[in-house]
């Protein structure tokens, strides 16, 4: 579930606010299609306010990468209860992509909204920041194509989830949004 999502600053001012605040950071960046492992902005609260900070997706355990935790019980899990408690960021993207059961690729959007939030934890694994997306089960606007979905934040929302942490329990039990869904292996056609 939500094994990659677009981050491309051409599509959204707000995401190139985001993507420049990274490069001047960490140099050099390379936005596109996110994948597990990448190196990705997440917004995280600080002192001065939000911030975006490049960290990497997924957990290592000793023989797998953990790139998502359910909402449903991540405050029970061991891996996940000290991130949910008090290291909790939010993912910027502009979209998330699925794979349907004929592994056709479709791309989902909140309608109307270019950008879109997905609620996220992280943890530091040898020095380094990581991070994986929550996840919760899938409403009808998505349901035909998988059972789970990335538990998106309202941009409204945001400012709670970081830094509220009796806030973030109503939000992991939230009902999600509808979204817009487009097939991504569009017909090629000469006429």
């Amino acid at each position: 579930m939500c094994s990659r999502y677009p981050f491309t600053p051409e599509e959204c001012p707000e995401i190139l606010k985001i993507a420049e605040a990274v490069e001047r950071q960490s140099g050099i960046w390379i936005s596109g299609e996110i994948c597990p492992k990448a190196q990705a902005p997440v917004l995280l609260s600080g002192r001065q306010g939000i911030r975006a900070e490049l960290q990497t997706w997924g957990y290592s355990l000793s023989k797998t990468l953990v790139i998502n935790a359910r909402a449903e019980t991540a405050g029970e899990k061991n891996l996940f209860r000290e991130s949910l408690a008090s290291m909790r960021c939010a993912v910027p993207s502009t979209g998330f992509y699925e794979w349907d059961a004929e592994r056709r690729k479709y791309r989902f959007n909140l309608p109307g909204e270019p950008v879109l939030y997905m609620a996220g934890l992280y943890r530091i694994e040898q020095g380094r920041p990581c991070f994986c997306i929550l996840t919760t089960a899938a409403n009808d606007s998505l349901k035909a194509v998988h059972d789970r979905m990335p538990l998106v934040l309202k941009r409204e929302a945001v400012r709670s989830w970081l830094e509220q942490p009796g806030e973030a329990g109503a939000i992991l039990r939230r009902t999600p949004p509808r979204f817009v869904k487009t097939p991504m292996d569009a017909q090629l056609s000469l006429w």
